[in-house]
């Protein structure tokens, strides 16, 4: 399956029926459907898609800024249809920001082409957003531990050996992460 759950942004609904028909049966789960750059905007912070189309013009805007807009601020895969004729000046616009622009009319395997691209868009993105967040939770907790010898240091007069060390068993003693045996002498000392 490409994609649990996928957004469609059209301002037309001519052929709307024909694409979610399609996206179905090309393995994307629950369509869900509206019609502006809007009511994308207020929906998108509350809603997690994997795959994102944009069938432009939209009514209230063309939809390219929105599709860079869906790329910076998601981890989904974010299509971009537009006429044939202005397909090279879109993707030329908005290429850099990971969207993949479809020209119209459509073909349904450049369409499954550019769905399988956003899918594996958007597995790359939450594997290095997955590994952002370890990294992100390593260096707090090395701050904590720091922050806990320093006091240490400070407080008990220990060398900074001896408060690694410290921290160290002490964590290993009491089953306990280096940061929430950090978290006490920080409370203990401040």
């Amino acid at each position: 399956m490409y994609s649990e759950r996928t957004l469609m942004i059209s301002g037309s609904e001519k052929g709307l029926d024909s694409v979610t028909s399609f996206l179905k049966a090309c393995g994307c789960g629950s369509v869900a459907v509206i019609s502006s750059g809007s009511e994308a905007r207020r929906m998108i912070p509350h809603d997690d898609f994997d795959l994102i189309l944009i069938n432009t013009p939209l009514k209230d805007e063309f939809g390219h800024q929105l599709a860079v807009k869906l790329c910076e601020s998601t981890c989904s895969g974010v299509i971009l249809i537009c006429k044939a004729d202005l397909a090279e000046e879109m993707t030329n616009r908005t290429s850099d920001y990971g969207v993949c622009v479809v020209p119209k009319p459509l073909n349904k395997q450049e369409l499954l082409q550019a769905i399988r691209m956003g899918s594996a868009f958007r597995h790359r993105l939450l594997g290095l957003q997955k590994e952002n967040n370890k990294l992100r939770a390593k260096l707090e907790e090395l701050r904590y531990v720091s922050r806990a010898k320093f006091l240490l240091i400070t407080e008990q007069d220990m060398s900074e050996e001896a408060a690694h060390r410290y921290i160290e068993k002490s964590a290993m003693d009491t089953r306990r992460t280096r940061k929430e045996v950090s978290l006490e002498i920080i409370a203990k000392y401040e």
